[in-house]
């Protein structure tokens, strides 16, 4: 199988969706890949309880002429103009002329003691997991780590009927204070945020605090917490433990989009250094749904060519930059993070990798070479940003640089892509 787009979005979560009704708004034959069964990333996830945002914007992408391929995932780059995607037992060469990637962002994790314990996860995923079903009613929960998600969770677990036991944010009270002073130009987020307060009022608050370790004999029982020196046990049924979120950046790295500190490298119109290659949402710059709603209408305009009218729009992205420098500035991790991790602490729980077995190596090509580190079926996704902050490890350039596929991929699936191509060309 083999499509053709004049605009081709990666993604359909909010940045995706808004590009891709911005580019058929303005006449484009626009495409919407992404891997999930259903558009809005994970953040809008299916279901009632959907922002009035989401359900406008998902029932303009439903009255748009858009072609979504929901259940498709792209693992390779064959040509500048064309990437290879695939769904359960089919393959497409989906060529284009322009190409947003909106990506998205994952959850970081960081390695401690007892990390791997059932009931110990991600604050997103549990989050999704009550969304998708899961009793939480009365469950004792600790919510950990650092970022906005923290305070969302806990607030949608508590309507939920969950005892929030502790909310601990690893960042500072005096960092947080700063970051608060720039939410009186985002009304939206402050109001957020007070909605946030409200629905955990009553929940033990502390900054400056973060999960030493997990403790239980077969599943999670007690949450050892540190702050100032000091060491406390939690009693708990589940901990919600992130770190804030890292931009997927496999694919843009697999293009050769430039990367610097952290995020794809784009200009005023969401142009990266790539030629016909936008970015939107968190891989350009994590700054929130609204921001990634306007980053993906500048880059769908954009790429189709309707420069007057994403400049314009440009313009207001440009007074969001501030935010976004003080939400990075506050979720910046303390280094006695670092600290944490034992010699028996996994840190590649696919391959079961310890942190003893990875500290005395020189960077993340060495250490997949002599301990499979980063070769499980997440491809690095979790422990490759573990290192990076454990050891300043790079995943995506040099030697350590990014190959396809960029998720695993059937091996038929490359030999019916080449065949496609040859077809092509004849």
């Amino acid at each position: 199988m083999s499509e053709r787009f004049d605009t081709l979005v990666v993604g359909a979560g909010p940045a995706g969706i808004a590009a891709a009704v911005s580019a058929a708004a303005a006449g484009q034959r626009v495409g919407l890949v992404d891997d999930n069964p259903a558009p809005g990333g994970q953040i809008w996830r299916s279901g009632a309880s959907q922002p009035a945002a989401a359900r406008s914007l998902l029932a303009k992408l439903d009255a748009a002429p858009v072609q979504r391929l929901q259940g498709w995932r792209v693992f390779d780059s064959a040509e500048h103009d064309v990437l290879r995607a695939e769904c359960e037992n089919e393959c497409a060469d989906l060529f284009y002329r322009k190409l947003i990637l909106a990506t998205g962002a994952r959850e970081r994790f960081l390695p401690f003691p007892g990390w791997t314990l059932p009931y110990v996860m991600g604050a997103g995923g549990l989050d999704a997991m009550v969304r998708g079903g899961l009793p939480i009613s009365g469950k004792r929960v600790v919510v950990a780590g650092t970022g906005p998600l923290l305070l969302a969770v806990a607030a949608h677990l508590a309507r939920k009927g969950a005892i929030i036991a502790a909310i601990c944010e690893q960042a500072s009270v005096r960092r947080l204070i700063r970051l608060a002073a720039h939410l009186v130009n985002e009304p939206a987020k402050l109001l957020q945020g007070i909605e946030y307060s409200a629905a955990t009022f009553g929940a033990k608050f502390f900054t400056g605090c973060w999960p030493a370790a997990a403790n239980g004999r077969e599943k999670l029982e007690t949450v050892t917490l540190g702050r100032n020196g000091k060491l406390w046990d939690e009693r708990c049924d589940y901990l919600a433990c992130g770190y804030h979120l890292i931009p997927n950046l496999e694919l843009p790295a697999l293009l050769g989009c430039r990367i610097e500190d952290g995020f794809v490298t784009t200009d005023d119109l969401q142009r990266t250094s790539v030629a016909d290659v936008y970015c939107a949402g968190e891989p350009a710059g994590i700054g929130g749904v609204e921001l990634a709603l306007l980053e993906g209408q500048i880059a769908g305009l954009a790429a189709a060519d309707k420069t007057e009218e994403a400049k314009k729009l440009a313009t207001r992205r440009r007074r969001s930059l501030g935010f976004v420098r003080a939400l990075r500035e506050a979720t910046d991790l303390d280094p006695r993070l670092k600290t944490l991790a034992l010699d028996s602490t996994l840190v590649c729980r696919c391959e079961d990798v310890s942190f003893g077995a990875l500290r005395n190596h020189a960077n993340w090509r060495d250490a997949k070479l002599h301990t499979r580190c980063g070769m499980g079926a997440c491809q690095g996704r979790i422990c490759g940003a573990a290192t990076e902050f454990l050891f300043g490890w790079s995943t995506l350039s040099g030697d350590s640089g990014i190959r396809p596929p960029v998720f695993p991929a059937r091996v038929s699936s490359f030999t019916t892509s080449i065949a496609l191509n040859e077809k092509e060309t004849q």
